[in-house]
């Protein structure tokens, strides 16, 4: 008789730890099953950027001698460990003067990210005191004029000028230029496009 029920909570315990290994299995073998289906199937999850990327993402050279408008020199490794959000103009028209005004809005509405972005004007303008009043913590590099014409240069795509183009551009925190918006998109999107990136970046 006791043979029987130790023989009996032997088979239990051995069903339990059966069942136990099954479910073990189901658990880390179920997501590699699924992600060898996405793959064979060619299937993507949706999530499509709203801006418009660069392919391949452009590195951005510093070799140059660049002077912010507090006059102070600009470090090396600007584009270094943070999200930068940029517009490059040569003259500040009411475009110009709106767009910095929604980059300083897109930049307040990322809340706790805020650390992890700056904003950079980039423009051959001479006199900036009126926009450094109205956007203090927003860095503005426009000296000397060959340099910001070579650094502004480097944003150019679909053979438009950057410093015309009206565009706001991201580069990651590792200094590549990935990212740009047309004049006309609306900033609701851009916020939602930068917020993913921000969330799914290990970076910055």
């Amino acid at each position: 008789m006791q043979i029987g029920l130790e023989n009996n909570e032997y088979l239990q315990r051995q069903r339990k730890g059966r069942l136990m290994l099954l479910c073990m299995l189901i658990f880390f073998i179920t997501p590699i099953i699924a992600v060898i289906a996405m793959y064979k199937l060619d299937w993507r999850p949706k999530g499509e950027s709203i801006g418009e990327l660069v392919v391949p993402a452009k590195l951005l050279s510093m070799d140059y001698a660049l002077i912010s408008s507090d006059g102070s020199a600009v470090k090396p490794d600007l584009w270094k460990d943070k999200w930068s959000m940029v517009y490059v103009a040569g003259s500040c028209t009411q475009e110009c003067h709106d767009k910095l005004h929604i980059m300083r809005q897109l930049h307040t509405s990322l809340y706790k990210e805020i650390p992890r972005m700056q904003r950079v004007f980039i423009t051959t303008l001479q006199e900036v005191s009126p926009i450094k009043q109205d956007y203090p913590d927003m860095l503005i590099i426009n000296q000397p004029g060959t340099e910001i014409s070579a650094l502004s240069d480097q944003f150019n795509i679909n053979n438009e000028s950057s410093m015309n183009a009206g565009r706001i551009y991201l580069v990651d925190p590792l200094g590549h230029f990935m990212m740009s918006y047309t004049p006309h998109t609306d900033p609701a999107l851009i916020r939602k496009d930068v917020i993913r990136l921000m969330k799914y970046s290990w970076a910055g």
